[in-house]
């Protein structure tokens, strides 16, 4: 038999009413396309179908259950029958007497391998003796149908009749069911829609940009590949070399005049000074040439689109050199589907992730030329003009070390008696003598050039000092004489340093420093051309779909703030006329809610087997129960999906478990366990909400990657990831917060019970336990039925189960108190946990009969009688 992972969903259906609709092979295809489809799942490749009957409907719906035994399909169409009620007796006229309860006839077409029965004969829901209720008890048959439903235990089932005498067997059950109520369960979907969706604050509010380390690397080197790309962007023989190269040599030649004029022959004669002007002239000129061919180079770049590839032929005409792309561009759907899984397995909210993906798409997308013509502006003539000293600044400040040198050679100089003292006036005068020659020297026009005043007044301060000395000490004079020789070594050196410094001012003033920062700063703007000319296609692709990715994460958001949003309430009385009219398939509740609830929003339909079970629960205006079945079942134009009308609710305080503890309708092998909501119940819904997000999204990826990621891809996507979300709701909704929504997790552990419900999973590993009093498990049989069963102990099949979220808890459970672990079945549903008892009958219960066979002369009329598709003709007495 097939796996239960390869089984998606059970179809359920009820053969009790409306049989007569499924008469035809496209009316049961069109009944499983309906129920499955409104759950949002495919046509099943190996169909699961659980069909609840009574154990006359055996014989009486024999053409439906040739119907579903033939469905076609990939696989095997495996059927779960789940009789409920008594058997009837024999008919009137036939071979053989005997009373109700005593004989199961069934039809050949359910004695093969892939069909297995159940026979409820009293769901025995009555919790004390004085609670009388229907051996078929719509609350109860509820729960039990929505147990079988699960794949993992409709599959087990099946697998265990298979191994007992004419796959046939009479359950008994003990079950416990944790879940949340109502108003928790829907605050906390709310809560985590909105943790998921993020606050709406604008898409321009700034984002922390994420770090190159954590880019995939199909983005990661878009990002980061064209900054090593700048590096030799102009061709050794190409114009732009050339014109770049004869400016720099200008400028090269100029720096030589400079360090000439530096030196004392500069300052003497001024051939060098107007060499250097010379060569300033002629790198203005070559600089302009150059500025030039950056402009041209910048507008034929591309314009207001992204660079093209008639752009950098343009740019290779001007001799720049474009790099390849090489495989730089592939895989960038990879990358964006593996940054959205990072950033949403951060755990940030759909918005922020957009907002991720904008600023990606702006790191991203190549610049054109033309959007970097303004910054030509920062290297134009005037721009060097206003860098440039002009001829009246300010001189150089004079370092402390000059001004040191030149007081010192004053004071050395002028250590002379009189009338020797006059050759104290020599170092001032020299530092007097250099100062108007270098003013002339650096003449602009008709004005000299203004020069630094503390070294002459350091050189007199000096003097002055030294006479002092000397009349105080009175030195002799070869003292005066030694100390003059090293004064005018000290005013050499200082002359050096002033002129060397003043030379430089005024080559600055002339404009050498500015021409070469701009030449550098022009150059480097066609390196920046040149790198955003690298791989420009595959990164305006890349930002177009990061933008594309952005918009697709915000219609997400908005879907999930719309889910978030509280449902307006039905009227009371407008339910619609046909079965699915008002009919919301999320909303329909799940066996723990009140039948009340539903009948208030007006949900009938298959979703919620309560109701469904209810049809037969309207009071009769005549007291007469069982004429208004019959006339449901077997009378009229019955609605053909089996669909009660909202009058057919129970009403009552009794029917809500959940709000009160007025009154429990759950029956006595039930257990119910209310919590009331874990502290990581809202962070985990919202980890099941981002998985969905990843799973709805995962077309979209292959669309970007076969470049077809438009607005069509675009509006498949927020259908499909609108449709996704519902289906989470359904989940939930159907199979509680422990089960995980049937999507790729994200590899991390979920979380405890106690941490989604509020609840021990203890009272779960006690009741699958090996210690667990058997006893307790209720047999659903009536006391006639009792006697058809089999009296050997060890012929039932047990079946242990519970919720594989909780597997590690149960086990550890079990490990702690000492109990062997146990071979339990762990499902994908998180709501109940139990013990089923599968108990065979006796040899010779069971007659099957042949299609065309009939149990009876019947007078009954019954429209869900059909002919069968069989016409071979057999004898009365032929039995199997």
């Amino acid at each position: 038999m097939t796996a239960p992972e390869d089984a998606t969903a059970v179809v359920r259906l009820d053969l009790r009413a409306g049989a007569a609709a499924l008469a035809t092979t496209q009316a049961v295809r069109d009944r499983v396309a309906e129920q499955l489809g409104r759950a949002g799942l495919p046509e099943p490749d190996y169909p699961l179908f659980l069909v609840t009957d009574t154990p006359a409907g055996l014989t009486d719906h024999q053409l439906q259950y040739e119907l579903l035994s033939g469905y076609r399909a990939v696989g095997e169409t495996r059927i779960l029958v789940l009789l409920v009620g008594s058997s009837p007796g024999s008919y009137a006229g036939g071979e053989e007497a005997y009373l109700p309860d005593r004989r199961l006839v069934r039809p050949t077409t359910l004695r093969a391998s892939t069909t297995g029965l159940v026979w409820a004969g009293d769901l025995r829901s009555a919790r004390t003796a004085l609670d009388r209720r229907e051996p078929d008890d719509p609350a109860a048959l509820a729960v039990l149908v929505d147990l079988l439903s699960v794949p993992d235990v409709f599959v087990r089932v099946l697998e265990n009749l298979r191994k007992l005498p004419d796959s046939i067997a009479a359950p008994g059950v003990r079950l416990l069911e944790q879940d949340l109520p109502t108003e928790v369960r829907d605050r906390a979907w709310r809560d985590a829609l909105t943790r998921f969706a993020g606050e709406d604050t604008g898409a321009g509010d700034p984002v922390d940009v994420v770090p190159d380390s954590r880019l995939p690397e199909p983005l990661r080197a878009l990002v980061t590949g064209r900054d090593s790309r700048g590096h030799a962007h102009r061709r050794s023989d190409g114009q732009a070399n050339l014109v770049h190269r004869t400016c720099a040599e200008s400028l090269d030649r100029a720096d030589e005049d400079l360090v000439a004029l530096r030196s004392f022959p500069g300052l003497l004669h001024p051939a060098r000074r107007d060499a250097l002007e010379a060569d300033l002239h002629q790198a203005r000129e070559d600089l302009d040439g150059f500025r030039a061919l950056v402009e041209r180079a910048l507008q034929g770049g591309g314009g207001a689109a992204a660079p093209t590839a008639e752009a950098t032929a343009r740019l290779g005409a001007l001799g720049l050199r474009v790099p390849t792309a090489d495989r730089a561009g592939e895989r960038v759907g990879e990358g964006l589907r593996e940054l959205a899984g990072t950033l949403l397995g951060d755990g940030l909210a759909l918005r922020s992730v957009a907002q991720h993906f904008t600023a990606l798409a702006g790191r991203v997308e190549p610049v054109p030329g033309t959007a970097l013509l303004h910054r030509l502006a920062d290297h134009s003539e005037e721009s060097v003009s206003r860098g440039s000293a002009t001829e009246y600044a300010a001189p150089p400040r004079t370092p402390g070390t000059v001004l040191l040198m030149a007081g010192a050679a004053g004071l050395l100089g002028g250590l002379w008696q009189w009338p020797a003292v006059l050759a104290a006036l020599v170092v001032p005068v020299l530092f007097v003598v250099v100062a108007l020659l270098g003013a002339n020297r650096l003449r602009t026009g008709r004005r000299a050039a203004r020069w630094t005043m503390g070294p002459r007044v350091a050189a007199v301060a000096g003097a002055v000092a030294g006479a002092a000395v000397a009349y105080a000490a009175d030195p002799p004079l070869w003292l005066g004489g030694t100390g003059l020789i090293v004064g005018l070594g000290l005013t050499a050196e200082a002359v050096r340093r002033l002129w060397r410094d003043a030379a430089d001012s005024w080559a600055a003033g002339r404009g050498t420093t500015a021409l070469r920062t701009a030449l550098d700063g022009l150059d480097d703007l066609l390196a920046e051309l040149v790198r955003e000319h690298w791989a420009a296609e595959e990164r305006l692709y890349c930002a177009d779909a990061a933008r594309s990715v952005a918009g697709m994460l915000r219609a997400t958001a908005a879907a999930a703030d719309a889910q978030a949003a509280p449902e307006p309430l039905a009227p009371a009385g407008a339910g619609g006329s046909g079965p699915y009219e008002d009919d919301d398939w999320l909303s329909a509740p799940s066996a723990l809610e009140t039948p009340e609830s539903g009948a208030a929003e007006g949900d009938a339909d298959d979703g919620d087997w309560a109701a469904a079970y209810a049809w037969d629960n309207t009071p009769d205006p005549d007291g007469d129960h069982d004429a208004g079945r019959d006339d449901d079942r077997y009378g009229g134009d019955p609605d053909p999906y089996g669909a009660p009308s909202p009058a057919a609710y129970p009403a009552g305080p009794d029917e809500a478990p959940w709000e009160s503890g007025e009154g429990d309708r759950a029956p006595r092998w039930l257990d119910r366990e209310v919590g009331e909501g874990g502290p990581d119940l809202v962070a985990t819904l919202a980890g099941d909400l981002r998985n969905t997000a990843m799973a709805a999204m995962a077309p979209y990826w292959g669309a970007v990657e076969r470049g077809q990621a438009g607005a069509l891809a675009l509006a498949r996507t927020e259908q499909r990831v609108h449709e996704l979300l519902s289906a989470a709701r359904h989940h939930l909704w159907h199979h509680g917060v422990l089960a995980p929504p049937p999507y790729p997790a994200d590899h991390r552990a979920r979380t405890t019970a106690a941490g989604l419900l509020g609840t021990d999973s203890l009272r779960v590993a006690e009741l699958v336990g090996r210690e667990t009093d058997r006893g307790a498990v209720v047999q659903l049989s009536s006391p006639e039925q009792g006697a058809l069963l089999s009296r050997d102990p060890g012929a039932a099949r047990w079946i242990r189960f519970a919720p594989g979220t909780l597997q590690g808890e149960i086990e550890a459970a079990w490990r702690k108190s000492g109990s062997p672990v146990e071979e339990a079945l762990w499902t994908s549903s998180g709501r109940y946990a139990g013990l089923i008892r599968l108990t065979p009958l006796r040899m010779g219960v069971v007659d099957t009969v042949l299609p065309r066979q009939s149990t009876g002369g019947s007078a009954r009329n019954d429209v869900d009688r059909a002919e069968p598709s069989v016409h071979a003709e057999f004898r009365e007495d032929d039995r199997w």
